[in-house]
């Protein structure tokens, strides 16, 4: 399939490993609307729900793929095994014999991890089990699809964290389980840009701002049709973005001719959005990293002019 300036994706092949909602979902539908075919996995299904027990499935993901403009395609996948991973690969190969774009977004910690509780009162269970989903499985999943992202040229890998890697070197990130989890997929990416740039690809890390995800929506206890009814009583909140700003974020890279000058290193949606002018889905463009240092950790009052 032709490329043309509204589907600069086409004939790339994607996958979005933990694409059942969150940023994930976002990445995909914006690499469809860039005209890419998108593998979508999680173990979220119209049949059986992971134990988030949450209404998202990877099949209403790949239809929005779809709608967007591309392809998608849900396939169910534990990433913490391998077997089901090497099967998820195999048949991207077969169906596609390729694989351009790899999207580690993989997380599932977000009831396992215990604010501001130090190592020795955080429940140890589920610390362990959060570095398992939170880390294991993209070391998982890289191992068993990168032979085929290299058998190409130009690949792209990112690496969805919470976090810069100046950010999370000078702060404390809500638990030792969850600092440790986060930093560690931003190292993953420096390390791959090691491995993976002299063979030809490219990887980095990229971090959304504060995002407006279906749990953080119903956390505050409103939708993304009224989000800003939240602002009364977390008025910080007013520099969040939704879900499809840091997909807007890897289809930008994903186009650019010259990713490889960002290989091995941190990049944020808000910073990129900088780079290449793209915007969010309301034509702003936060820059919530920056916006977190200078106010909120400053200690000054809400106020988003001239971070988004």
């Amino acid at each position: 399939m032709a490329q043309s300036p509204k589907s600069p994706l086409a004939g790339r092949v994607a996958l979005v490993a933990g694409a059942t909602r969150g940023a994930g979902r976002g990445i995909a539908v914006e690499l469809g609307a860039a005209g890419a075919t998108v593998y979508v996995t999680g173990r979220s299904t119209r049949s059986r729900r992971s134990e988030y027990d949450r209404p998202e499935t990877i099949e209403d993901t790949a239809d929005l793929v779809t709608e967007a403009g591309g392809h998608g395609v849900a396939v169910p996948a534990d990433h913490l095994e391998p077997e089901q991973v090497a099967r998820l690969v195999d048949r991207v190969a077969r169906e596609q014999g390729r694989l351009d774009i790899l999207v580690n977004d993989i997380w599932g910690g977000e009831n396992l991890f215990e604010w501001d509780s130090p190592v020795w009162e955080h429940d140890l269970d589920k610390g362990l089990r959060l570095l398992r989903l939170a880390v294991e499985t993209h070391a998982v999943t890289s191992h068993h699809a990168l032979p085929l992202l290299l058998r190409g040229s130009g690949g792209l890998v990112v690496e969805v964290t919470d976090g810069t890697d100046d950010y999370n070197r000078d702060h404390y990130r809500n638990s030792f389980f969850y600092d440790l989890a986060k930093t560690s997929v931003v190292r993953m990416a420096f390390a791959l840009g090691h491995e993976l740039g002299p063979r030809g690809a490219t990887a980095v890390a990229l971090t959304p701002g504060w995002l407006r995800s279906e749990i953080m929506l119903d956390h505050f206890g409103v939708r993304e049709d009224n989000w800003r009814d939240a602002l009364d009583r977390v008025p910080h909140f007013a520099i969040s973005e939704t879900p499809r700003y840091v997909g807007r974020a890897v289809a930008a890279l994903a186009t650019d001719p010259d990713v490889a000058r960002f290989n091995g290193r941190s990049l944020s949606s808000g910073g990129l959005a900088q780079e290449y002018g793209f915007t969010d889905l309301d034509g702003s463009r936060p820059d919530a990293w920056r916006y977190l240092v200078e106010v909120q950790d400053a200690g000054r009052p809400a106020d988003v002019t001239g971070y988004r």
